[in-house]
């Protein structure tokens, strides 16, 4: 037998545990080289580059979890007020980097890496996406995540782990077709699952009235139970003090399987169940064209806030607080109406399980909850059949009907005599098939409803629900959305930041109204010319990409004219396409040598049901094939639609780009955040004053941006009298492109395919107005060719663009939040490394008086869990 270790070996023991805590290369190393064999299982003749990457992301993640509990433990000690942040999307993408990057490991990755023969930056490609989002609401929670954990907010997000998610788009022949994107298969190791956080959820059944104390209590019962999983994942804050939590529901079945039925050998029927339930959060948003995709929808919305909200509630009743104390330790934001059910779930809990009554109950959850609003068009705003709310959730319908009674008392004594106020601001629409409006509902169950731009903010109240703004005043306010400069920028252009960070210090990083003093430089000319080295390294960067995956060849001395978003007629695509072919028609005619070169670059998702937008993916690929592969053109404009656009393409197109088409309808885009994301990366905007536009010029100057178009006060004036064929037959230009667009000439083999979208603009009204910017939107990209050609006056022009985005940061979104909205002050954490406590937590309870290895006695409950 071998002797036991020596006093010696036990220190060196717990010196090696610091391996797993310790910031430093070699404790780095061997925290990869242990996971790698003890973790994975492998060596390195067996281990694969997946293996090598988990390997990394658990050292990595070991130097979360410490600071992870010891943040819950101080707000539990301290008995903060927490925001939880309800979204149903949270577009996280990749974790490694931005995890690194809020540590401050990456010098220690690197060089422990590299101690081992591998480079960190190979190693970190190998992380899926976590695409559960579709576009800028998700990512938007996702940078507000980062941003509230960097403020020392306390705080959890709240969302539904999809086993698929956004789908992963490849085009064929130019068309979108969509594949799964099963982003867990090989895992995900930023999370840990909590067996013990299992919620039960029900639907359907019917709701019985019973005696207590003298009045009528609800039992909704005869239900069909689902459980939902809590998995959690560690969102650290920039410095690394902070780690609050990303809580993600995933639906299990109550009971396994009905034995009987196996034993019967009835094998499917015994799993039905089983499979029923888990479906709930199999996809990312199924496509609801159809009923069945609608319950679906609506069973992810359910599972996803009763959950959520049962956590919160079982939180608070632990903290020993009276329920009059909920809004002074709560704080539940709904990002968008997607998280709307939560207005009557709570109330459910409150006055059901919790016995409060109905006006105390009201109080609370109008007090406790915020919404944000992400849309300006009335057929976005979520409606739910009363009929599907009534079969699946009947307790809610009765209770939304209750609040329906006494909002509208309060509609007829602001609007008296005035019916039709009642029948337009109810929370039911009446109809054929009555509806809930699920807006309506979030503005009456709340405290406080935000726009998230200027002029989105003043549409709302004066567009969208202008009378609920007459009767809540008060609630109404705007938060103009931001990104984070730490992923968009720091993270995704990491020349760049070195460039700033040498220019001004580092303090951006983290207080991001710093990059103003960058303002300076734009007339620096040594400044200017190693930007534009940056710029031209971002290029190759996009470049080698791009051949890897699509085998396109970049041309990098052209200006770089991207528009990546999600595909959708009002972000008008098709716009940016009618600009190309005008071009194209330009080219043809004239000498190739008198134009300036372009590259214009789309990526974006249409939704799997949207036939139109799925339509102009196509045209636009049609477009490119001719475009390319005509040598009368090709040689000064490329048109490239680079597939499955997601998080981590994003961050090589952002830094890459020149101009950024940013060309909505004015009026329609809520605000935008891809504009911030282009500016901060030294990209000049294109577009019309429209959402976040407008602020983005009020901080850079009208000069410094190319502005077209009409405006939203010209576009409502207009679109009563407006005639899109006027502007056909009135511009020669104009009818030129567009009877070459739908003459055959992009789809000679395939006659009458873009009919369709010539009948939306010339016989349908074209709703959101091409024809009527088409001029102005390219006189204004000339005006764009010809700043360019001076690249003095293009870069300095650019460098000005950078210093202005500080205003758009998510660090002051929040604090917006956190200040008007929340109330939630910051709770300041310090940072915490004692390997020695590990093992002192790891005791029994009670063992030699609970005291820990220095004689210390054990501190509460730290979980993330908790």
């Amino acid at each position: 037998m071998s002797e036991p270790p020596s006093n010696d070996a036990s220190k060196k023991a717990v010196r090696r545990l610091a391996t797993r805590e310790g910031y430093d290369a070699e404790s780095i190393a061997w925290g990869f080289a242990a996971h790698l064999k003890y973790s994975q299982g492998v060596d390195s003749h067996t281990a694969t580059p997946h293996d090598r990457y988990v390997s990394l992301a658990q050292a990595v993640r070991d130097r979360l979890v410490n600071q992870w509990m010891h943040t819950q433990q101080t707000h539990h000690e301290r008995r903060v007020k927490r925001v939880y942040y309800l979204s149903l999307e949270f577009l996280i993408g990749r974790s490694m980097t931005n995890n690194v990057i809020s540590l401050r490991l990456q010098e220690a990755v690197r060089d422990a890496m590299l101690s081992l023969g591998y480079r960190w930056e190979e190693l970190r490609e190998e992380e899926a996406d976590a695409g559960l989002g579709n576009g800028g609401l998700g990512r938007l929670a996702a940078c507000f995540l980062d941003s509230l954990a960097t403020l020392q907010i306390p705080a959890w997000g709240y969302g539904l782990r999809y086993d698929y998610g956004i789908f992963r788009q490849v085009i064929e022949n130019g068309y979108q077709v969509e594949q799964p994107d099963y982003w867990l298969r090989a895992g995900n190791p930023w999370e840990v699952e909590r067996h013990d956080v299992r919620v039960p959820v029900h639907f359907g059944g019917r709701v019985l009235s019973s005696p207590n104390g003298g009045r009528s209590r609800a039992m909704w019962v005869e239900t069909q139970p689902v459980l939902g999983v809590a998995y959690d994942t560690p969102v650290v804050g920039y410095g690394g003090a902070t780690v609050n939590t990303l809580r993600l529901w995933s639906a299990r079945a109550a009971e396994e399987f009905d034995f009987k039925d196996f034993d019967k050998g009835d094998y499917i029927e015994a799993v039905r169940t089983k499979v029923s339930a888990e479906t709930i959060t199999k996809v990312l948003y199924p496509n609801d064209k159809l009923y069945l995709g609608k319950e679906l929808r609506l069973r992810q919305q359910y599972l996803f806030v009763a959950c959520s909200l049962f956590d919160i509630v079982r939180r608070f009743k632990a903290s020993g607080a009276r329920w009059e104390e909920f809004p002074d330790l709560v704080a539940i934001q709904l990002n968008d109406t997607h998280p709307s059910l939560a207005v009557p779930e709570l109330m459910r809990l409150l006055v059901d399980r919790e016995g409060l009554d109905w006006d105390l109950a009201w109080d609370l959850t109008v007090r406790a909850m915020g919404y944000t609003n992400h849309t300006l068009m009335p057929e976005a705003l979520e409606k739910w059949p009363v009929a599907m709310l009534e079969s699946l959730l009947p307790r809610h319908l009765q209770i939304i009907y209750l609040i329906n009674y006494y909002f509208l008392q309060r509609v007829a004594i602001f609007f008296p005599g005035d019916d039709s106020k009642q029948r337009q601001m109810s929370l039911i629409e009446e109809g054929p098939a009555k509806q809930v409006r699920m807006a309506h509902l979030s503005i009456v169950g709340t405290h406080s409803t935000n726009g998230v731009a200027a002029l989105h903010t003043q549409l709302l109240k004066t567009r969208l629900v202008p009378d609920f703004a007459r009767i809540f005043p008060e609630r109404f306010n705007n938060k103009t959305n931001g990104i984070t400069q730490r992923r968009w920028l720091l993270a995704a252009n990491p020349p760049l930041a070195s460039l700033i960070s040498e220019a001004i210090g580092d303090g951006w990083i983290t207080d991001f109204a710093q990059i103003s003093r960058l303002a300076p430089f734009a007339e620096d000319a040594a400044f200017r010319g190693r930007f534009r080295q940056v710029k031209r390294t971002a290029k190759e960067s996009l470049a080698r990409v791009v051949r890897r995956e699509s085998g396109a060849i970049l041309q990098l001395d052209s200006l770089f004219d991207v528009q990546v978003k999600r595909i959708h007629e009002y972000k008008r695509q098709l716009l940016a396409a009618l600009h190309i072919v005008v071009r194209y028609n330009r080219v043809r005619k004239g000498s190739a040598s008198d134009f300036l070169p372009r590259t214009f670059i789309f990526a974006g998702k249409a939704a799997p049901g949207y036939t139109m937008a799925k339509l102009i993916v196509k045209l636009i690929n049609n477009v490119a094939y001719v475009v390319n592969n005509n040598d009368a053109t090709n040689k000064v404009m490329r048109v490239l639609f680079l597939p499955d656009y997601r998080v981590s393409l994003a961050e090589k197109i952002f830094p890459a780009s020149d101009l950024s088409e940013q060309i909505s309808t004015a009026g329609t885009e809520a605000s935008g955040t891809g504009n911030m994301k282009f500016m901060c990366n030294g990209a000049m905007t294109i577009g019309t004053l429209d959402g976040a536009n407008i602020e983005i010029v009020e901080e850079v100057g009208r000069e410094n941006a190319f502005i077209f178009g009409l405006t939203a006060e010209e576009v409502d004036a207009l679109r009563p009298r407006y005639r899109p064929r006027d502007f056909y037959e009135g511009n020669p230009e104009i009818k030129e492109a567009v009877d070459l667009l739908f003459s055959g000439h992009f789809n000679f083999s395939e006659p009458g395919l873009f009919d369709p979208i010539r009948s939306a603009l010339l016989d349908e009204g074209d709703r959101y107005m091409h024809l009527a910017d088409l001029a102005s939107y390219c006189a204004t990209q000339d005006a764009a060719d010809a700043l360019y050609r001076s690249e003095e006056e293009w870069s300095r022009r650019a460098v000005l663009n950078i210093a202005a985005s500080g205003r758009f940061s998510t660090d002051r979104t929040i604090a917006e939040y956190a200040r008007e909205i929340w109330r939630v002050p910051p709770c300041p954490i310090d940072i915490r490394v004692d390997p020695e406590e590990t093992l002192s937590e790891a005791r029994a309870p009670g063992l030699a008086g609970g005291a820990g290895p220095n004689g210390a006695a054990p501190r509460a409950p730290a979980s993330p869990a908790s």
